[in-house]
Order: C-alpha cells, then sequence, then structure tokens
C-alpha cells in the first residue's frame, strides 16, 4: 500500500470458520469491515478509516485440491493468481484468468470483481469460470456450495450474487473455479496500422481464419507503444514505432506447426490487402515473452505518469476509435494534463486510460472524470468494465446504469446487509 494502513484493528483469519466468527461479532456490534486481498485494486476498493476492522486474507492461500478428471481446482480466496496459474500448469491444466497484476491479487478480489484480462476474448470473465463459491454473510452465516458440476439449474444461481459485488454483499473465502486442458501451442505477433476500421477488420478476419484458437487481440495506441519501448530499459520493438495503432495477438491452440502456418499465412495476406502496414510472428520463447512483456508491463507508464487516474472502460467496438480520439483531444485541452495513455482489450471493447496531471486536486480530478466518463451513458457504454466501481467511481455510476438499476442494488444490499457494516460506501 502507499499509505500507511488507517483502521481499528488488522486481523487475518486462517480459515472460513474463523472468518464468520469475526464478522458475527462485528454484525453483533454494528462494526464496519473492510476486507482486504492483494491491494491490487485501482478504484479505493480497500481504503479504511481508523473505526473500521480490517480483515485480510491473506493467510487463506491454500491450493485445496487439483482434480484432474473434473478439471477443477478448489482454493482458498488469498491465493495468489500467478501461483494458481503454475500450480495447475504443472498438472497439464490451464486457468486462462491472465492479467498484469497477477503476482500479487489473489483470487478473491478477483471474483469480487469480476475479473477479465487479456483472454476474455476466448475464454470469458472469471465468472465464466467459477462453479462453485463459499461465502461468509454480513451477519457470520456460511454459505458453502463448493459444487463441481458445470449444469445446475436447481433454482436461483446464488454464486452470481457475489461474483463482481466487490465484497459488499459477502466475504468469499473459498471456490471451485473451472479449469482446461493446457494447449500444448501458443503463438504471438505484433501488428501495426494506421486505421482504427482496419483493426476491426483485422480482428474479424483472425476470427474467422483461426478456427476458435484466437486467445487474445490487443490494443495499443502509438503514443503509449513509443513511450513503452522509449522509457524501458530492457524492451525491443519487433517493428517499426512509426504506427498509430499496434494489435497484439495471441493463440492457443494443439498443433505448433498447424497454428504458426495458419497465423503466417493470415499475417502475409492481411499486410497484402493493406489492411495492416507491418507485422512480426514471434519465432522463440525469448520474442514472444519480449512482445507480451510490451504490453503487460504498464508499471513503465505508471512510472511516467505524475498524480496518474487510471481509467477502465467499455466502449460498443464500432465506437472505439472515435469516442478515444475524442477524449483524448478533450482531454488535452486541459492545461494539467501531462500525458494520456491508452491501451486496452479492444475484442471485447474494454479500453484502459492512464492520465497524468499537475496535481490530484478534487476540482482536476473531477474534470478529468467528467471528460472521460461523459460519453459513455450515450454510446451505451460502461465506466467500469473489469476493476469494478469502489469508493472512487461511485459518484460515476449513473453513467453506467439507471436509476431503477441502482435502486435495485441498494434493495439487494439491505437484504444481505441491514446494518451496513460490510464493505460500507461501496458501488452505491
Amino acid at each position: 500500500m502507499d499509505e500507511p494502513l488507517k483502521a481499528l484493528a488488522l486481523v487475518m483469519p486462517k480459515t472460513t470458520k474463523q472468518v464468520s466468527e469475526i464478522i458475527k461479532i462485528c454484525f453483533e456490534n454494528n462494526q464496519e469491515v473492510i476486507i482486504h486481498g492483494g491491494l491490487t485494486n485501482l478504484v479505493g476498493a480497500t481504503k479504511s478509516k481508523k473505526n473500521q476492522l480490517v480483515i485480510s486474507l491473506e493467510k487463506m492461500n491454500e491450493i485445496e485440491e487439483i482434480d484432474q478428471k473434473s478439471r477443477t481446482v478448489t482454493v482458498q480466496s488469498g491465493v495468489i493468481l500467478e501461483n494458481l496459474i503454475n500450480s495447475v500448469s504443472d498438472k497439464g491444466l490451464l486457468l486462462p484468468l491472465n492479467f498484469g497484476a497477477k503476482g500479487s491479487a489473489q483470487i478473491g478480489g478477483a471474483i469480487s470483481t469480476n475479473a477479465g484480462g487479456l483472454r476474455v476474448l476466448k475464454y470469458g470473465m472469471i465468472r465464466q469460470m467459477i462453479l462453485g463459491l463459499e461465502v461468509v454473510l454480513p451477519d457470520g452465516t456460511i454459505i458453502s456450495s463448493l459444487k463441481k458440476i458445470i449444469k445446475d439449474n436447481s433454482g436461483y444461481d446464488l454464486k452470481q450474487l457475489f461474483i463482481g459485488s466487490e465484497g459488499t454483499l459477502g466475504v468469499v473465502t473459498r471456490a471451485v473455479l473451472r479449469l482446461t486442458e493446457a494447449p500444448s501451442a501458443r503463438h504471438s505477433a505484433i501488428l501495426g496500422t494506421n486505421n482504427y476500421e482496419n483493426v476491426i477488420n483485422l480482428l474479424k478476419t483472425l476470427e474467422k481464419g483461426l478456427g476458435g484458437i484466437l486467445s487474445a487481440f490487443e490494443l495499443m495506441w502509438g503514443s503509449t507503444y513509443r513511450t513503452m519501448i522509449e522509457k524501458s530499459t530492457s524492451l525491443i520493438s519487433p517493428i517499426n514505432q512509426e504506427y498509430d495503432y499496434y494489435v497484439f495477438v495471441e493463440t492457443l491452440g494443439s498443433n505448433k506447426e498447424k497454428d504458426f502456418s495458419l497465423l503466417q499465412n493470415l499475417i502475409e495476406k492481411a499486410l497484402e490487402d493493406n489492411v495492416i502496414l507491418d507485422g512480426s510472428l514471434a519465432e522463440t520463447d525469448r520474442e514472444l515473452n519480449n512482445l507480451w512483456q510490451i504490453r503487460e508491463d504498464v508499471s513503465i507508464l505508471n512510472s511516467n505518469a505524475n498524480y496518474a487516474q487510471h481509467f477502465d472502460i467499455s466502449i460498443p467496438i464500432p465506437l472505439i476509435g472515435d469516442l478515444v480520439d475524442s477524449i483524448t483531444k478533450n482531454l488535452k485541452k486541459l492545461s494539467f494534463v501531462q500525458n494520456i495513455y491508452t491501451w486496452g482489450h479492444v475484442a471485447d471493447g474494454n479500453i484502459h486510460f492512464i492520465v497524468g496531471k499537475e496535481n490530484n486536486s478534487p476540482d482536476i480530478i473531477k474534470k478529468v472524470n467528467e471528460i472521460v466518463y461523459e460519453p459513455l451513458k450515450e454510446n451505451n457504454g460502461s465506466i467500469s468494465a473489469e476493476h469494478g466501481i469502489g469508493l472512487d467511481k461511485k459518484n460515476y455510476l449513473i453513467k453506467s446504469r439507471s436509476k431503477s438499476e441502482i435502486e435495485l442494488m441498494k434493495q439487494i444490499k439491505q437484504l444481505f446487509d441491514p446494518k451496513n457494516i460490510l464493505n460500507p460506501g461501496r458501488i452505491i
């Protein structure tokens, strides 16, 4: 954390039962509780006050079972994502969830924000990977449904209420996640173009031509790409740095030679048709890792942006080019804005901004927020694609949700947490 922890106390339970006992006491005494996972959130979700109890789940870090026959894994919520990815990989399985903060982020936090990442195009959000949950309700009641089955239409699918609710309805303590067989072939390429319409055309071509093995299609704007290369001491650009858009492509399949040839042929055809102007297909693990480090190492951008504001918005794919251009143009009109960095998971409409500024005054933060969020409602976008709402975005929820939707959310919160003790003030 960047600042010293403000809290009445910090407790670190090791079991669901201990979490339940703590929450029950807090409920009986009207004690507010803030839940901590890996502290990688960017929306103020883990901020606490001196009169609030903080429960850290970092000691609930056991991978309880990797079931190779059912292709599932049962874990405690404090397990670090990267550790889980590596553990199931050792068994020949894949947990598709993959994002930049995987080395610190915990599974419980990923579930509570319905995390997405690089491979949503092929595998969906974490919601699509959850088969069962164990949750402690705000009164201490334990709801445990750790089933390994894919189909279960026996009544309401209660786990869906807790996925993405940012710990406001209950504390996720354990989970069963669905795995897939690990792919035996992985290929990646970086491609450059100067036209957003060609980015869309390329996506359509690759989805159609790759027969289901396309797993990631990421986009980085040219100025952001050049900053990544120029400010890094280790990154090497595989292609010319003069383009307006850079596309990062990944395939996960089962035939190394066939998949490589298929991707290569599609890239060559895109070059012939001027859909792209340049491209490089990684031929070694070193080249592949360098390519994805360019995409993932956004710490370079953070270190180059003073008083950074982070944005995680959703925009309908056809509108991304024009809306990002409009937002960027309006941000540049603000004299206190120093840097604007843009990239995202374009295949699912999720765009990230980092805006560097002169300072973090409330007025400056508000003006930047309004420029980024204002176009979203009229264009059926969202202020949060995968980071959640937390404290920082709650005043802008109306840009994504109707008044009736927000009112229903409040009613659900009241039903689950009538004393408003669990992560109070988040989302609504």
